[in-house]
Order: structure tokens, then C-alpha cells, then sequence
């Protein structure tokens, strides 16, 4: 086994456990090691920190698997780590009769570079390291055992595979192509997910505890549901008896999935007419929207990720602002606020003080009632703390 040593100084964040090994950090390699070869750690007095993946290709040029010196990394250790992340799931309450949640929360359960969401009898694995996809058969094989799904589908085509010297990979690892389309149910409402094409692995999972609150709160609310995609947002705000949903997506095929789904839900049948599909530039619609005087009580702003690393955090924060500001003169007196970012460049308090900037050049008065964040099935190591990739705030505006 090739042996990485560290510079000195740099063995702090491994020993706090985290992840990562960027190449400033690495002094040397002795021995050979190919792209996604496990390596021994070491810090710079030949003291033993763990195991790693090599990833020569990558500025993150190593990623930890174990800080125990000793542990072997085989079929066997990501046996385990896969059945301990299903059985951590199993054991909370709240995700307990979930057929759609994430099973695997890469770094943060200990497998960097591994992502997995369960859709009903589906599973779709996401694999974006150098080592992960060495091990790709592993972990395959674990997940199939643990979840007995019938069908496991390979979505490994994130841009950040190419950062790894990876191209995209997508198939059937298990099983073959379901009869129709891939549906679930998430708190009474069913969905169709789009595994092979969709976004993410085919839904956006993280979102599902916010959803929740999004439906108690528009109860006789006028709801503008910005980005909506699908439009999963949209339905629970129906559900949740809003008199109105005005929904805004670009995508005229993520559109056409939300009428679908709609149609699905025989319980929402009568409120086809309080729902609005808009297919538009959200950025030119708001403008146009607060231009015309419209007022809303709850508006959603769901964005795409703007700041994949804090490389863009400058630009990022102009379109969060922007949005933010225009939803802010949409609210009618009292009006709630729902505002997301899944930017990794962005953290949560670069993110407050935007918002905060956007609700002084409203200029509405504002505070946070809540702060949002992804459900328990995407946990966050506490010595990871880029983890917490997507952050909300519930405002109210007086």
C-alpha cells in the first residue's frame, strides 16, 4: 500500500476527522498508487491517521474512508458501512414508512463520493470519487443486500466526476427496467421520479420535511412557488388548502411531469383550478410580477445551485439577492417567506446576510421565524461541515 504523507502542520483537519486531503496538504506519496487505490495516511512524524482514496487527479487529492490506522478497506468495510447507514435511517422514527428517502449521505456516513435514494422498490446510486467508483461493485452489491430492492440504477453522471478524471456512467447494476414509471408517496401525495433524466437522482429528497411545512402553512394563503420543477412543493401547498399556486419553472417537460402529478392525486382533482403552471424566466417573472403589483402570503424560492464552490459564492449572492429582494415586495403585510440555498459555496450565514440585505432594500421589515435545512435522512458528520449544503430561512415580513 502506498503511504501519503502530510505536510507538516496540515494533520489538524484529519485528526478532527475530517475528510478531505487537498493537494496543498500533501507532501509527498511514496509507492504507487493508481487513481482510486487506497492509501495509508501519515502525518509529517510518520504517525498513522487512517486510510484514504488516492485521487491524483482531483484538488481534493485524497479522501478519507477510515481515520482508524489499522482498518482494512475490503468488501467487507463497505458491507458495513452500507448496512450501518440503512440501519441509522431504520432506526428514527420519522423516516419509518418513508418508500423515498436518501440511504446514503456520502461523507457524512462515512462513504465519500457515495450518494444513494431509495425510490420505492428502486434504489439509484450516485458514485462522484475516484474511490468510490473503484469500489463501485462493493457498494453495489451491499446496497442491493440491504434495501432488497429489486432494481438498483446508477446515476454517476455529476459533473464533478470529471474533476476526478471520471466520465459519466449510467445503467442497471441490478435488476432491469421497471414496467412504467417510478412512483412514490411522500405524506399521502404520490409522485412519478424520473430516475434516468431527472434531476439529482430523479427528486429532490431533501426537500421533503420543508414541503411538509409549506403545507400547514397555506392553509387560505395565495402561494407563489418560485423554480417549483415538478412541482412537489405546489401539490403539498394544495393539499394544504391555499385558495391559489402560482408555479414557475423554465423547463416545459418538468411542467408537464407537475400537471401529471397533479392528475395523480385523485384527493387534489378539485383544485386544478387554483393551480397556475407558468413556464418563464423566474428571474424576469418576479420583476414582472412586483412591477404589476401582484401580493402573495407565502412565497417559495427554491433555486438550482448557484455556488457550487465559494468560487462563485460573488456572483451567487447577486442572484440570491435578487430573487430575494423581488419575493420580499411580493408579500402582502404578514406574508411568509420560504427561502433556500443548496450552494456549497455559500454558507449559512453568508446566506442570512443576504437575505437580510434583500429584505432592507425591499425595503420590507422583516425577522426569521424558522431556520430549514435537509430531513434526517441526510445527516451531517460534525467534523463535515460542508454537509449542510442546503440552508432556509422562514421570514415574515411585516
Amino acid at each position: 500500500m502506498a503511504v501519503l504523507i502530510l505536510e507538516r502542520g496540515h494533520e489538524g483537519s484529519v485528526r478532527r476527522h475530517h475528510p478531505w486531503i487537498f493537494a496543498s496538504a500533501v507532501a509527498r506519496l511514496t509507492g504507487s498508487a493508481h487513481p482510486g487505490d487506497t492509501v495509508e495516511v501519515r502525518d509529517a512524524a510518520g504517525r498513522g491517521l487512517g486510510r484514504a482514496a488516492w485521487s491524483p487527479h482531483s484538488q481534493i487529492r485524497a479522501r478519507m474512508w477510515s481515520f482508524d490506522p489499522g482498518e482494512t478497506i475490503d468488501d467487507a468495510f463497505f458491507k458495513r458501512r452500507v448496512a450501518g447507514a440503512v440501519a441509522r435511517r431504520q432506526a428514527l422514527p420519522e423516516l419509518r414508512g418513508q418508500n423515498a428517502l436518501r440511504l446514503i449521505h456520502a461523507e457524512s456516513d462515512g462513504l465519500p463520493g457515495v450518494i444513494a435514494d431509495r425510490y420505492g422498490d428502486t434504489a439509484v446510486v450516485q458514485l462522484t470519487s475516484a474511490g468510490a467508483d473503484k469500489w463501485r461493485e462493493a457498494i453495489a452489491a451491499a446496497l442491493v443486500r440491504e434495501t432488497g430492492c429489486a432494481r438498483l440504477y446508477e446515476r454517476s453522471d455529476a459533473e464533478v466526476r470529471a474533476r476526478e478524471g471520471l466520465d459519466a456512467r449510467v445503467g442497471w447494476l441490478h435488476g432491469g427496467e421497471p414496467d412504467g414509471a417510478v412512483g412514490i408517496e411522500e405524506h399521502g401525495l404520490r409522485f412519478e421520479v424520473d430516475t434516468r433524466g431527472g434531476h439529482k437522482t430523479g427528486f429532490y429528497l431533501d426537500q421533503r420535511d420543508n414541503r411538509l411545512l409549506a403545507r400547514a402553512l397555506a392553509q387560505g394563503r395565495r402561494v407563489l412557488n418560485c423554480f417549483c420543477y415538478t412541482g412537489a412543493f405546489s401539490l403539498h401547498a394544495l393539499a394544504g388548502g391555499a385558495t391559489e399556486v402560482v408555479s414557475i419553472e423554465s423547463s416545459g417537460p418538468a411542467l408537464e411531469t407537475a400537471r401529471r402529478t397533479l392528475a395523480l392525486n385523485a384527493e387534489l382533482a378539485g383544485c386544478a383550478f387554483r393551480a397556475q403552471w407558468r413556464q418563464a424566466d423566474v428571474f424576469a417573472t418576479l420583476r414582472s410580477l412586483a412591477t404589476a403589483g401582484s401580493r402573495f402570503d407565502l412565497v417559495i424560492l427554491d433555486p438550482p445551485k448557484f455556488a457550487p464552490s465559494s468560487a462563485h459564492a460573488a456572483a451567487a449572492a447577486r442572484a440570491y439577492k435578487d430573487i430575494n429582494l423581488f419575493a420580499f415586495r411580493l408579500l402582502a403585510p404578514g406574508g411568509l417567506l420560504m427561502s433556500f440555498s443548496c450552494s456549497g459555496g455559500v454558507s449559512p450565514e453568508m446566506f442570512r446576510a443576504i437575505v437580510a440585505e434583500a429584505a432592507r432594500d425591499a425595503p420590507r421589515e422583516a425577522r426569521v421565524l424558522r431556520r430549514l435545512g435537509a430531513g434526517a435522512d441526510h445527516p451531517v458528520a460534525l467534523g463535515f461541515p460542508e454537509g449542510e449544503y442546503l440552508k432556509g430561512l422562514l421570514c415574515q415580513a411585516d
